[in-house]
Parts: structure tokens; C-alpha cells; sequence
């Protein structure tokens, strides 16, 4: 796939996904939220209750629980490919993130997303996001 499309659209959806690490590590729960097109779609097969998650305020309020569950994290991803297609593109951004649990017990897990992207009114949003974990360590 690589880096296809026009590049104002790449750098749009690259500026996506780093706004959704940034929110993560914020735990800005509405930044996160606005990240997501309303009838969005959040997979995490591996984490019980986040299977499939639909819509934007089902999603925001899963995280929101989710994230409940720790006490800081920091999260970096990077785009691995971008594939552009009018108001579409798909791509895959890989994932590192370092989480505190609420017993003080540091965690960390790398993973990867494989996204399907939208623009609506003009701002691309995830219309699906689909984590598969790579490697996870204490």
C-alpha cells in the first residue's frame, strides 16, 4: 500500500492519528471522542467489552471505562501506510504505548491498527479502527 493520494490528505490523516495518541496521553476524553466519524466502529478483538464498539458516543464511553483502569499512559504511533481514495483512504499505524495500572504496575504494549479513514465536511475522521496487539511486557 505505502504512501498514496494527494498529499494534503496524507498529512491530514497523518495529523489524524497523532491527535489520537496525543488525546490518549491527555486522556482527553472529548478530544478522543471528536476523533471519530458518528457511526464509527472501534475493534480491540483482545479486550473484553471492546470486541466491536459502534458509534461515537458508545465508543468515547467505552475508552472512557477502559481508561479507568489506569493511572497514566503515554502513547506514540506511526503511520505504516496510507492509501487515499477521494473521500476514503485505509492505512495501518503502528502502536507503543506505556500504562500505569492503578496498583502503580507498568505496563507496555505494541500493536497495530489497521484504520479505515473518511472525510466528513472536509475533516478526516476514523471510520473504523481495528487493533491487533504485537507484543505486550511488563
Amino acid at each position: 500500500m505505502a504512501f498514496t493520494g494527494p498529499v494534503d490528505d496524507r498529512l491530514a490523516i497523518h495529523e489524524l492519528v497523532a491527535s489520537y495518541a496525543d488525546a490518549v496521553s491527555r486522556r482527553d476524553a472529548k478530544d478522543w471522542g471528536d476523533l471519530w466519524a458518528s457511526n464509527g466502529v472501534w475493534c480491540v478483538p483482545s479486550f473484553p467489552s471492546l470486541e466491536r464498539v459502534e458509534g461515537r458516543e458508545t465508543i468515547r464511553n467505552a475508552w472512557q471505562a477502559a481508561m479507568d483502569n489506569f493511572s497514566m499512559n503515554i502513547m506514540i504511533q506511526t503511520l505504516g501506510a496510507v492509501d487515499v481514495q477521494g473521500d476514503t483512504a485505509t492505512g495501518r499505524a503502528y502502536h507503543n504505548e506505556l500504562v500505569t495500572d492503578l496498583e502503580g504496575n507498568t505496563h507496555t504494549a505494541m500493536g497495530l491498527y489497521e484504520d479505515d479513514y473518511v472525510r466528513n465536511d472536509g475533516i478526516w475522521q476514523f471510520a473504523k479502527r481495528t487493533f491487533t496487539p504485537i507484543h505486550s511486557g511488563d
